[in-house]
């Protein structure tokens, strides 16, 4: 049986906790990197920049 359990801790503090707790239990986890910042911004920049209307259509024919 597989099952998904998603954590957010707020510190560094309560993800060692929450790390040792699951250690001490004998699951096995996986933690993931969050996106990269500088990527998630670039990306919110270009829908704020579309929703601006600086976008560029083209149509499919065109490509």
């Amino acid at each position: 049986m597989i099952n998904l359990f998603i954590a957010h801790p707020k510190t560094n503090e309560r993800l060692e906790a929450m790390k040792a707790f699951v250690k001490a239990l004998k699951i096995d986890f996986e933690i993931e990197e969050p996106y990269n910042t500088e990527f998630v911004k670039g990306v919110l920049k270009a829908k704020r920049d579309i929703a601006d209307g600086k976008g560029v259509k083209i149509k499919t024919q065109d490509l």
